[in-house]
């Protein structure tokens, strides 16, 4: 199984891009994060059209984020991400007129929805800039 790393690798490139304060190129980004810079571009794109962030062409071009880290919630930019990792409900069909399966179906589906809700619910609770505290705090 792999892993969807697109939340935890845009959080993080766009927490050093507030906290840098200046134009970050998409190369400087993918060093940073160990990554290839067609990757960075990709991940940035979908941000760029919710305005989370801007990118200016040329050779002093780059990313740079353009709210406050305290106005954009983990949330923002999951949803800008078009969820990943997000997955539909477990089914199995294997057996459609088994009540078995059905009552194991149902089931799991609640489940599932229940802790989609509380994690969506805890991406909203949370700022870009409470993480940035986070790692910035020297207590």
């Amino acid at each position: 199984m792999t892993s969807d790393l697109r939340l935890p690798r845009v959080l993080h490139a766009l927490i050093h891009l507030s906290l840098r304060e200046r134009v970050m190129s998409s190369a400087e980004i993918a060093t940073m994060l160990s990554i290839n810079a067609v990757v960075v571009r990709r991940m940035l794109a979908g941000l760029r059209e919710t305005g989370l962030i801007e990118a200016t062409k040329g050779r002093s071009g780059g990313w740079r984020v353009v709210r406050s880290l305290d106005s954009i919630s983990v949330a923002d930019v999951f949803e800008a991400l078009d969820r990943p990792g997000w997955s539909a409900p477990s089914e199995s069909r294997d057996h459609p007129g088994c009540p078995v399966e059905g009552a194991v179906n149902s089931t799991l589906t609640d489940i599932e929805a229940e802790a989609a809700r509380q994690v969506l619910a805890r991406y909203e609770s949370l700022s870009l800039g409470d993480i940035a505290r986070m790692a910035t705090d020297t207590k």
